[in-house]
Parts: structure tokens; sequence; C-alpha cells
């Protein structure tokens, strides 16, 4: 079987806190002033990614992982998570905060709602001035006043407050309390989850009236109430170089800052390969067949290809395997 870099129509889904960037920066079919997020590369149930290149065009990414789970995913991928795609790939646009919240490891997550826990990763891509991040507590805490916190609304004061900019890049292990905030665009890389647990919304309201429904008690058991400094994430940005950004045990990404042409040999890799575009445009080409792509698009090579060849003269990506 022969299985050609694959792209996929963006499953862009409107938010509460959405905006229009991801149109004006990164040019999505969006008609909505509140679209959040852009799912690039997905098997969530109901949310399931379909091709949109090639001869493999309108299938789904769950019926072809069906049929070639190998070939597709790679042995030790299947090993691991059978024919479930292990990671969800989404651009993100914060134009107003997103709820303060975490999410739960493997294990809670898979007693409580049969899913994956939710580690996640953050490239930021565009930030408004003065825009922030927020990532963890600012001292360690309790979970008592934790929970007084939320009652007499100090919650806020907890918080560590991270200013971003282009490039910096955060990594969100389970448990770890959070919020994108307004003015923020980013690549998201997480484990294949929709498992959140929100805490705090700043008491707004849908556009039906209603207040947003928060995950106050789940959270409590789910949350790590130390102080840590384990989230942003230093890497090489050299010029065509692979700068490893992230190596946990649900996915690695690698940073590309290419100026030129770059071949990988990738026969001993035995995993797909993804490569979000965050800057400039380039061709990623297997025996198997090429596709261009330019910031905002994201390409899955299948595990199948034992060379990848970036043709560019420009280009930022993220490359994500397992």
């Amino acid at each position: 079987m022969s299985i050609h870099p694959l792209k996929f129509h963006p499953i862009l889904k409107e938010r509460l806190w959405g905006g229009t960037k991801l149109k004006e920066v990164l040019n999505k079919p969006i008609e909505s002033d509140i679209t959040g997020e852009s799912w690039e590369i997905s098997t969530v149930p109901g949310d399931i990614s379909v091709i949109s290149n090639g001869s493999l065009a309108n299938t789904s990414l769950d019926s072809l992982i069906d049929k070639f789970p190998e070939l597709l995913l790679g042995t030790s991928v299947v090993e691991r998570f059978g024919k479930e795609f292990p990671i969800l790939i989404k651009f993100i646009d914060a134009k107003q905060d997103l709820s303060i919240q975490l999410h739960p490891n493997d294990a809670l997550a898979k007693k409580r709602h049969n899913s994956f826990g939710k580690t996640e990763m953050w490239y930021v891509m565009d930030a408004d001035a003065g825009s922030e991040l927020i990532v963890g507590f600012n001292k360690n805490v309790t979970k008592e006043e934790y929970s007084s916190s939320l009652e007499d609304d100090t919650l806020l004061g907890l918080l560590n407050y991270e200013p971003v900019k282009e490039g910096d890049t955060f990594f969100i292990n389970t448990g770890k309390i959070h919020a994108i905030g307004a003015g923020v665009l980013l690549a998201e890389i997480q484990q294949t989850s929709d498992v959140t647990y929100r805490v705090f919304d700043f008491n707004r309201k849908d556009k039906e009236g209603n207040l947003r429904e928060l995950h106050t008690e789940m959270a409590l058991d789910a949350m790590d109430y130390e102080k840590k400094d384990d989230f942003k994430v230093s890497y090489d940005t050299s010029l065509d170089n692979v700068g490893t950004m992230v190596d946990c045990p649900y996915f690695k990404t690698n940073f590309l800052n290419l100026t030129r042409d770059l071949k990988q040999d990738t026969t001993k890799r035995d995993s797909f390969t993804i490569f979000m575009c965050v800057g400039g445009i380039a061709t990623i080409k297997t025996d198997e067949g090429e596709v261009h792509i330019q910031k905002g698009e994201t390409v899955l090579v299948p595990a199948l290809a034992n060379e990848i060849r970036i043709k560019t003269t420009g280009a930022k990506l993220l490359e994500v395997t397992i």
C-alpha cells in the first residue's frame, strides 16, 4: 500500500473566547468572529479528521488507520496504543482569556472518562503586546488554601503569570493549573483527549446567558499544588538544525528553522511524523508523493516513509513523532 503525505480539512471550533486570527494570520476558512480552535489532526470521537489531498482525499483518518495501522502509525506505536491515534494537533486563537483549567493524568482519565490523560505543549506563534499565559501556582499551596481561594474569589492571586512572545514554548504536564491569555495565537500538541477540568471562568456567560460548567470537585484530586518551574522550554533555534523542544513519553517535538533543503533518513523511526508549519513555506516529499505546506498548515507523513525530503528556502517547522 502506498500512502502519500497527508493533509486534512481543519475542524473549526467556535469558542466563547475565540477571535479571527485563525483567518487573518493562518488563512483558515472561518466565517465566525469567535473561532477559537482549528483541530488539524484528530481522531476524537465526533471530530475525525478527513484527508484533503491526493488519491486518498475524502478518506477519514480513523478508517485509514483501521486498514493500515502499522504502515501509517508505525509498529511500535501500534504496540503501545493499538489503532488509537495518540495525539491531537491544534491551532488556538485566544481573543479573550481562556478558563483556568487543568487536565487529569492517564490513570485518573482512564478511571473517570475511559480516556487518555492530557499532557500538552504550546508554541506561541503570535502574541499581542502584554499578552500572558497562566502556568502553575506562584507558591506552594494546600488543597485547603486552593479551595478557600475559590470560595472568596482570590484564586487569581495564587497563579503564576508568564509574559509571552513569538517562539516561546511551554510544556504543560497533567495536573498543572493553566490558561491561555488574551491575545495569544499558538500551536498545541497534546495527547488525544478532550478531558478538561475547568475551575474558574471569570464568571462569564455563554451566548444563551448561562455560566459555563465548572469541575471543582473533580479537579481537587487531579491538581498539582506545588510551585514548579518545569514548564518553560529552552531549545536550539539555530539555522538548519534539528533542535529538540520536548521529549516526553507521549510525543517528541523538534524545531526546524530551515533556510535550505533537508533530507532525513527515517528507516529506524518507526513512527509517523507530523510537520506543523509555523513560518514560511516548504514542500514535504517522500517516495509516495509530495505536498506543499505554508504557515498554519499541518502534514502527516506515514511511518512507511523511509526518507523525508524537505525542500525550502525558508520555513519554521514543528516536527512531531512518537
